[in-house]
């Protein structure tokens, strides 16, 4: 790298280092505002607020806006430039227009870099710091908290061909009544087991039924079998038997991975949601390269209205960004969107708009 990319490059990294550290302080004093009642009530002392609260909330906000800071970043110091005739300069100097983007695009990759790992490791670990928080301090004390055990009856696939369920599961005991567990083929039903009380043996890590009946159907004959106890391999430990709203969030992602291929394989559905995130991942730092090129065809424009009138197109891009990521989002966790496509769909949108830029903008 020349005198000059190293000149934008570091312009890049300090702009971007205020601009993420003003967004974030900005962040922590308006949530601190809307939780302070939370806080007070939880008990903890600051440090403890800090440790257990704001070292997840921190990490989960900057993952959140991340590309638009990159992008806010990149319009802010490089307007800046085209306001001083730093631009025009270096055209004029007889530098291409594509070799003046070069140290930009070095630092999106090295910005796009950070985030892959930082969204594949840091952040779900951070995610998991803040929500235990939410749930113990702050989501039970919502008036739509309905209680821990409000909903302890469990019905699920084993695998493809298998379907269980079990009432009044208890997580500490980790046992349940009413269970049963049927095995279908060729849409009939070919076995049957049901048992009052069913628990998990920590001793063999399977689950133990007592008073089991067991069926076995073979057209018109049928078997039935009475025991006293009977070793159930379901496929299924009672940590998965939790339901956490927040498990898409503080898994890495290969155990996100292992998590989609595992439910997939039992033939679980609703995994959009799951899909999305783990697709997200790597579409998101992708959307950091795409949006740094794009603040630099349009702040790299001199104009009579100054960066302020490209900080106007900065926050409406970013604003149309967040809107677009949400609505196919949407469409795919509660519809028939492919989640791939609704990662990626703010990326291949934006892809033909900074092209468009790119062919418009002066050289």
């Amino acid at each position: 790298m020349k005198i000059l990319d190293w000149y934008i490059f570091k312009k890049f990294m300090v702009t971007f280092i205020f601009t993420i550290l003003t967004i974030t302080v900005i962040a922590v004093v308006i949530d601190t505002s809307e939780k302070t009642d939370d806080f007070v009530k939880s008990g903890l002392p600051f440090m403890g607020i800090v440790t257990k609260y704001y070292f997840g909330f921190v990490p989960f906000i900057i993952s959140m806006i991340f590309p638009l800071i990159v992008f806010i970043a990149v319009i802010f110091f490089t307007s800046k430039m085209a306001g001083r005739s730093e631009t025009i300069a270096i055209l004029a100097s007889g530098i291409p227009y594509n070799r003046m983007l070069r140290p930009y695009l070095a630092g999106a990759i090295l910005l796009a870099v950070i985030m892959t790992w930082a969204n594949a490791f840091v952040i779900p670990r951070a995610n998991e710091i803040h929500s235990s928080f939410k749930a113990q301090y702050i989501d039970k004390n919502s008036s739509y908290y309905s209680g821990q055990n409000s909903n302890r009856d469990y019905y699920f696939r084993a695998d493809t061909n298998t379907f269980v369920g079990m009432k009044y599961y208890d997580t500490l005991n980790k046992a349940a009544s009413s269970f049963f567990m049927e095995k279908v083929r060729d849409n009939k039903v070919f076995y049957n087991l049901r048992s009052d009380y069913i628990r998990w043996d920590t001793t063999t890590n399977k689950w133990r039924a007592e008073n089991a009946i067991e069926r076995k159907i073979d057209g018109l004959k049928e078997t039935v079998v009475k025991h006293a106890y009977l070793v159930v391999d379901i496929n299924m430990k009672p940590s998965e038997l939790r339901r956490d709203e927040y498990m898409k969030d503080k898994l890495t992602s290969p155990e996100l991975y292992t998590f989609i291929q595992r439910e997939e394989g039992r033939g679980t559905e609703g995994l959009n949601t799951y899909k999305v995130e783990f697709y997200r991942r790597f579409a998101t730092p992708v959307s950091v390269i795409i949006l740094t090129l794009m603040g630099v065809f349009v702040a790299a424009r001199k104009t009579r209205g100054g960066s302020g009138l490209h900080m106007a197109f900065g926050i409406v891009t970013a604003a149309l960004f967040v809107i677009m990521d949400k609505f196919s989002t949407v469409f795919s966790t509660k519809g028939d969107f492919p989640p791939l496509l609704a990662a990626w769909l703010p990326n291949i949108i934006f892809v033909a708009v900074a092209w468009w830029l790119y062919k418009n903008a002066p050289k």
